[in-house]
């Protein structure tokens, strides 16, 4: 296949060439990169799918989001602190190995790897022993009753072929060039990635040995980064492309309105939110000196009431958004609607900046993926053009998502590298302690001293010791009415406190060929193995 490139009424397309005489082949695009071809390395949406339709977990995700059987055909809690796993024989890595128990305890070794990024799917003291070569008991020290909630992400890998490959380790995000390893890929799934050039494009193509039910008539599939909204949308619309995300909300009717595509909409379980660097003593990237503004909730309260969230769902998001004073939609917390956001009122905000001794505001930069979220850039400038009503002078550093997740995420060395920024998260789990724990648990050691790995994704630092009691707690209980009040009360606390300015939930938009039949899961993962395409 040659690579080229067109030009579609003055917008540049990059085309993919002619597919295989007679193979079914679906193009698709997205907004970002696919980078190491581990999702390991990265606790990111697009990334984990795309590695889904390669890469399988003991546990997955079916239509409606429901926890089922993969890589282990069934489970059990033989007592509160010992879960045992029954594995599907017979299944082969791409590589031609085996898949057995041995496999499941080297991925539990490597996930738990330093540059790990999805450490929080498993328990930090949780171990594995092998009963036999397909049944694997997970021994706890405390109960969990969500422990395989998140398990669907959580990859298997080949111990056989790490041990030649070298990827026993998890690829660091600081690295400036990628190992070899994670150019490749040697998964169990439906698909199997034939080459791949990182942020330009990956081949795909149907694993003929599969053990699963296909439910796809796919042979090839061929992924291409394309960065710009103009040039996605006159891809599909010519034909170029089968599939992209997101649609611009702005060409929501022109695709619809088109005779090769058409718009699939719906809710989507991620909610945006913004974070405040509370953990430093003095804010790395601001006019204010000796001390950070942010670990007073006056200043973080006047931020809140700065932002005019009804422009941004109007103006920004053209109607296609939730607010939310949550950060978790309601969908997965029956009791959020108890709960309600913060008055948008600048006039209030200016009286808090004044009590906290900011009558002039300051200055600070924020920090944005530009290519991540829907709208995430416009977002930002938004938000900045708020707060310059209130007197503070933000600077918008906005980002392809690699370098964002690079600079304020949890890589070693120069962590959490940002002042204040935008971040969106989808809890795997569906349950509010993903959340908690995740983005409220203390990072560091501070408070109880019992830091989650879910605390990595803190990018904020938040810390209350309160919320590291009730996040223990939220995630033994059994309860459902005592563990639902142990949830609100952390929301309160999170609330009250302004931990983070929850935005809202985002609705997916993705562009589809009318050719092409593929299921679209509330989660925003593009799972080729449910898509069907007529040639």
């Amino acid at each position: 296949m040659k690579f080229k490139s067109i030009w579609l009424g003055g917008v540049l397309a990059l085309g993919l060439g002619a597919a295989n005489a007679g193979a079914v082949t679906l193009k698709y695009a997205f907004q970002g990169d696919l980078n190491a071809l581990d999702a390991y390395s990265i606790n990111e949406t697009f990334t984990i799918g795309a590695m889904s339709n390669v890469m399988e977990a003991l546990t997955t995700r079916d239509k409606n989001l429901q926890i089922a059987p993969s890589l282990a055909e069934k489970w059990e809690v033989v007592d509160p602190l010992k879960w045992r796993f029954y594995l599907r024989k017979g299944v082969k890595f791409h590589g031609g190995e085996d898949f057995t128990a041995d496999d499941v305890l080297f991925s539990l070794d490597r996930v738990k790897s330093a540059d790990s990024q999805i450490k929080s799917r498993v328990p930090a003291d949780m171990t594995a022993v092998k009963v036999d070569d397909y049944t694997v008991d997970f021994i706890l020290k405390t109960p969990n009753p969500i422990l395989h909630a998140e398990w669907d992400s959580w990859h298997m890998w080949s111990k056989k072929y790490c041990e030649t490959a070298g990827c026993a380790a998890v690829q660091s995000p600081k690295a400036t060039s990628l190992q070899p390893f994670a150019l490749k890929s040697n998964g169990t799934g439906a698909f199997m990635i034939v080459s791949h050039e990182p942020g330009v494009k990956t081949v795909f193509k149907a694993n003929p040995n599969w053990w699963g039910k296909k439910e796809h008539n796919l042979d090839e599939v061929i992924f291409q980064t394309i960065k710009s909204d103009a040039t996605r949308v006159a891809a599909l619309l010519s034909g170029e492309i089968d599939l992209m995300d997101p649609v611009p909300l702005q060409d929501i009717e022109r695709v619809n309105a088109s005779a090769n595509a058409r718009v699939m909409t719906g809710p989507e379980i991620r909610t945006i939110f913004l974070n405040f660097d509370q953990y430093r003593d003095e804010l790395l990237y601001s006019s204010v000196k000796g001390k950070n503004p942010f670990k007073d909730v006056r200043v973080r309260k006047a931020f809140y009431q700065a932002v005019d969230i009804e422009a941004i769902k109007t103006k920004v998001m053209r109607g296609s958004s939730t607010p939310s004073p949550l950060m978790i939609t309601p969908a997965f917390f029956k009791r959020a609607g108890e709960f309600k956001r913060l008055p948008y009122d600048p006039e209030a905000s200016k009286k808090l900046l004044a009590e906290a001794g900011y009558p002039d505001g300051f200055e600070l930069v924020m920090d944005c993926p530009n290519d991540r979220y829907v709208n995430d850039e416009a977002i930002c400038q938004a938000v900045t053009g708020m707060l310059a009503r209130i007197g503070i002078k933000a600077k918008l550093n906005a980002q392809p998502k690699a370098k964002f997740f690079e600079k304020c995420g949890p890589t070693r060395g120069k962590a959490y590298d940002c002042s204040f920024s935008l971040l969106g998260w989808s809890p795997g789990s569906g349950d509010s302690w993903n959340v908690i724990a995740s983005h409220a648990t203390c990072r560091d050691g501070e408070g109880n001293g019992k830091v989650s790995p879910a605390a990595q994704a803190s990018y904020g630092g938040y810390c209350n010791p309160k919320v590291d009691e009730l996040s223990v707690k939220i995630l033994t209980e059994t309860d459902i009415a005592k563990r639902d009040q142990m949830i609100v009360d952390a929301y309160k606390i999170m609330t009250d406190e302004v931990s983070h300015i929850p935005l809202h939930q985002q609705a997916l938009a993705w562009g589809v060929s009318k050719k092409v039949d593929i299921v679209q899961r509330a989660d925003n993962q593009i799972l080729l193995y449910w898509a069907n395409k007529k040639e």
